[in-house]
């Protein structure tokens, strides 16, 4: 009888506990406290596949080649997802590796270079409006904007940034390769920042473009295209809230499909924090009922990955 399969997607911001801890070295702490407690899955019975986001961490890039640009030419958004690939996977691959081995586990492990094709008529190239890389003062954004030809915001009063599109995620490239590599028991790292974005050119060859793709919505994609029998996102608490921050808060346990996109069109995730979470698991769990699945998703902090999955701690949404 097979495993069942879980894609977990692990948040960019959980690898930067706060300013003061974003070098390398504090990543890998996070990175390794995040292991331990997947590494409970794959103890539990599960096949894994791990994919993970790269806000800040392509941020750094960004910066240091902005910083570098009078020596070395600047780096292509879309290489620096591909950079972030390769070094946050490392990072995940070596510590689950150790982890493994300490409890005696033979499970080898893979990092993949992922793709994600979108449409290159996606609305969203005609509205960038997704922030990256450094803040800038007003007088340095309208240079870049000249020299550059890179569209700019004020964000939140701290500065200006860089604006570049976010598209749909329509189909992860190498989805059939990890899908070999699960069934051959690797556990695969895959579509690390939603995946490097491409567009078919005329030719039908792909070609890299300059945008960021959702970590989530890539992630609900990729779980419903290997057929995934769960779709967990870790954050930073145990459970999806309602009111959230107000006297009347209220934890939730379990949500129907129907509830949370009742709660949705309320307004009830914050935009910028568990709504694409909520929306990503509920395209993953209707993409998987069309399937003639029965699959669900979890929303949980990493610490209580483990009484999640008996039902014990996290918010669970299923059909």
């Amino acid at each position: 009888m097979s495993k069942p399969l879980a894609v977990v997607a692990v948040g960019g911001n959980a690898l930067i506990q706060d300013e003061s801890h974003n070098s390398i070295p504090d990543q890998y702490e996070a990175v390794m406290e995040s292991v331990k407690h997947i590494t409970d899955m794959v103890e539990a019975g599960w096949d894994l596949v791990l994919t993970h986001g790269n806000g800040p961490q392509v941020g750094f890039i960004l910066r240091r080649s902005e910083m570098a640009s009078r020596e070395v030419a600047p780096v292509p958004l879309d290489y620096a997802v591909g950079d972030t690939q390769g070094a946050i996977g490392y990072m995940f691959q070596k510590a689950l590796h150790n982890e493994l081995m300490r409890r005696g586990i033979n499970k080898p492990v893979v990092t993949l270079v992922t793709q994600t094709l979108v449409s290159k008529d996606d609305v969203a190239f005609a509205n960038p409006c997704k922030p990256v890389g450094a803040f800038m003062d007003e007088q340095t954004a309208q240079l870049r904007q000249k020299e550059l030809g890179w569209t700019m915001m004020e964000d939140a009063g701290r500065g200006w940034r860089r604006t570049v599109p976010s598209p749909a995620p329509l189909e992860v490239i190498e989805r059939e390769t990890i899908a070999n590599l699960v069934s051959q028991g690797y556990i695969v790292i895959a579509c690390g920042g939603g995946g490097i974005p491409v567009i078919r050119d005329e030719k039908r060859e792909l070609k890299g473009v300059e945008a960021v793709i959702d970590k989530d919505l890539a992630s609900a994609l990729l779980a419903s295209q290997l057929g995934a029998d769960l779709l967990l996102i870790p954050t930073g608490v145990e459970k999806v809230a309602i009111n959230f921050g107000t006297p009347q808060q209220e934890w939730l346990d379990t949500l129907t499909v129907a509830k949370a996109q009742e709660l949705l069109d309320q307004g009830q995730f914050g935009v910028g924090s568990m709504q694409p979470k909520v929306e990503a698991i509920l395209g993953f769990v209707n993409a998987s009922q069309k399937q003639g699945k029965n699959a669900s998703g979890l929303i949980t902090s990493p610490q209580a990955i483990k009484a999640a999955l008996a039902h014990q701690s996290g918010t669970w949404i299923a059909p």
